[in-house]
């Protein structure tokens, strides 16, 4: 990746859990990094920034005001993120990612085309890509913990994106999902902490565990 902010400098990352943190439509990975102080310190944390012009910000691929995608867009946003991953998970004790409103929709398509890598996914008012062709490239035969934190009148997201995410969800993964009336397309503190109550079980008394 070629923009990417670390939440600890780098003498100080290995051995960490580390947290890939992926934005929105239209940001840049500055929408992330303000979240580093609400997460666990345990985690080294970086948020990426997408490939894709978008307006002043960026993104991760194209999308229409009815959430299309292009898939060959989609598949190459996401081995560009996977090969980046692999170059560094190693030097981690596990992978785990967080992805805001599109970045939810990368998250889970890199959880999709991939799963073995990672300790536990978080998605923040987003969605899961409804794609057929997304869908036949699935190769999980395991139900990784998930996080959905969402105020149910977003207007960003619409009701066929949040159906499909819904039932998606429910049949693929261990689903935590949380509801914050008022929040909007946004990210709330009340959130946050169940967020990080979700990572502190998920990954870092499990890895105590192991």
């Amino acid at each position: 990746m070629e923009t990417v902010t670390w939440s600890r400098p780098e003498r100080e990352r290995p051995g960490t859990p580390l947290l890939v943190m992926l934005h929105g439509y239209g940001t840049d990975e500055s929408r992330m990094v303000r979240l580093f102080r609400s997460l666990p310190a345990e985690f080294s944390c970086a948020a990426l920034r997408g490939p894709e012009v978008i307006g002043d910000g960026y993104g991760w691929f194209l999308l229409d005001y009815f959430l299309n995608h292009d898939f060959a867009d989609v598949i190459s946003s996401s081995t560009s993120v996977l090969t980046w991953i692999d170059s560094i998970r190693m030097q981690h004790s596990s992978v785990s990612l967080l992805g805001y409103s599109q970045g939810m929709a990368m998250a889970s398509t890199l959880l999709r085309l991939r799963p073995e890598p990672f300790c536990a996914v978080v998605g923040l008012s987003g969605f899961v890509l409804d794609n057929e062709l997304l869908a036949m490239s699935e190769s999980s035969t395991s139900r990784p913990p998930f996080f959905w934190g969402r105020d149910k009148a977003d207007v960003v997201i619409n009701d066929a994106a949040t159906d499909h995410t819904a039932e998606w969800l429910q049949r693929n993964t261990r689903l935590t999902a949380r509801t914050y009336p008022g929040m909007g397309h946004s990210v709330s503190q009340a959130e946050l902490t169940d967020v990080s109550a979700f990572l502190r079980h998920y990954v870092l008394r499990q890895g105590r565990k192991s």
